[in-house]
C-alpha cells in the first residue's frame, strides 16, 4: 500500500475547512491530522506532529499564508487554498504544489493531490488506488461534443485562451473548455514544462530557445519574467 499522507488544514473560515475536510474524508489515502484556524495554531501542530502536506489559506489574520509558508520546514509541501487569483505568483514564488482558487472542486483537488504525489513520489514506488492512476501516455479531452485522445507524443504547445486552451498538436489543433492550470496537473512534468500564464511547452518539440522566447515549429512563445529563471535553468541542464 501506498503511504498515507498526513495532512493539515489552515483556514480562518469554519466553512471552507469543513468544504476540504469534507472532500480529503473521501480519499482513503489522506488522513486529516488537523484543521487549524490560524497559521499560530498550525505552528504548534507542526511542532508536534509529522505533516507531509498543508492545505493553506492565504488571507489570514495577524500571520498570513504567504508569511506562514516561509517559516516552516521546507520539506513539508504547500497547497495554497484562497478567494483570490492575484497571489497565484507569489504562491508559486514559495515553490508550491499548487493553488486552488475557491469554491475548490473535488475533481480540482485530486488533481492537486496527483501533482503532490508526482512531485514526492518515485514513479516505481507509486501504488494505483482510488485516486491515482496508472501511468499512461494520453488524455482525453472534450471538443466538438466528443471525447477525444490526445497522446502526449503528439503535443507541441499549449496555449491558454481564458476559460479555453488551443493544443497543437504534430498534425492538428484541438479547442477544449479547460484551465491551462488544470491541464498542466495532467500532463507528465518530466516532458511539459510552463513558460509563461498562457504556455506550456513539449520539451521534446523545442528547436531553440533564447532568453525571452522558444522556438517551436516557426512558432514564437514567450519566456515570461515569473518563469524565466525556472525555464532557463531547466533547459539549460538539459
Amino acid at each position: 500500500m501506498s503511504k498515507t499522507i498526513q495532512c493539515l488544514i489552515v483556514d480562518d473560515e469554519p466553512v471552507a475547512r469543513e468544504i476540504l475536510e469534507n472532500h480529503l474524508s473521501k480519499i482513503q489515502s489522506v488522513h486529516v491530522v488537523s484543521s487549524c484556524k490560524s497559521a499560530i495554531e498550525a505552528f504548534n501542530k507542526i511542532s508536534s506532529e509529522n505533516i507531509d502536506l498543508i492545505f493553506l489559506d492565504i488571507n489570514m489574520p495577524e500571520i498570513s499564508g504567504l508569511s506562514f509558508a516561509k517559516s516552516i520546514n521546507k520539506n513539508i509541501k504547500i497547497i495554497f487554498t484562497t478567494a483570490y487569483r492575484e497571489y497565484a505568483v507569489d504562491g508559486f514564488d514559495l515553490q508550491a504544489v499548487d493553488y486552488l482558487l475557491k469554491p475548490i472542486s473535488f475533481d480540482r483537488l485530486l488533481q492537486a493531490i496527483n501533482k503532490y504525489l508526482n512531485e514526492t513520489t518515485p514513479i516505481q514506488s507509486i501504488v494505483k488506488d482510488e485516486f491515482e492512476f496508472e501511468k499512461s501516455d494520453f488524455i482525453f479531452v472534450r471538443s466538438d461534443r466528443k471525447m477525444i485522445k490526445i497522446n502526449f507524443c503528439d503535443i507541441d504547445f499549449i496555449e491558454s485562451l481564458s476559460d479555453y486552451i488551443k493544443i497543437y498538436l504534430n498534425e492538428k489543433t484541438i479547442i477544449t473548455r479547460e484551465t491551462i492550470s488544470n491541464i498542466e496537473a495532467k500532463l507528465p512534468q518530466k516532458d511539459f514544462m510552463r513558460v509563461h500564464r498562457s504556455f506550456i511547452v513539449s520539451l521534446a518539440g523545442i528547436d531553440s530557445f533564447t532568453n525571452e522566447y522558444i522556438e517551436i515549429k516557426n512558432r514564437e512563445i514567450p519566456i515570461s519574467r515569473t518563469y524565466k529563471d525556472g525555464v532557463l535553468k531547466r533547459l539549460e541542464n538539459n
